[in-house]
């Protein structure tokens, strides 16, 4: 089975807002939620597409873990 490439969101997807000296809001734009929404859909296409989708995408092994006993709804 050949790997699919999973993207990353492009520039400008991600921005933060200074609300203060040490305080900042990290959102996403719409463009942003929509390119997510995409990735997350192609990352299912099957259970290894999946698991390769969290290992790279998750820090934490127990979430990883536990999110890899489960099949995405």
């Amino acid at each position: 089975m050949a790997a699919v490439e999973i993207g990353r969101l492009r520039y400008g997807a991600i921005v933060s807002v200074h609300t203060g000296a040490d305080e900042s809001i990290t959102t996403l734009t719409d463009d942003g939620i929509e390119e997510l929404k995409d990735m997350l859909s192609d990352a299912r296409i099957s259970q290894d597409t999946w698991h390769a989708f969290l290992e790279d995408f998750v820090d934490d092994p127990e979430i990883i873990a536990r999110v890899k006993d489960k099949w995405p709804r």
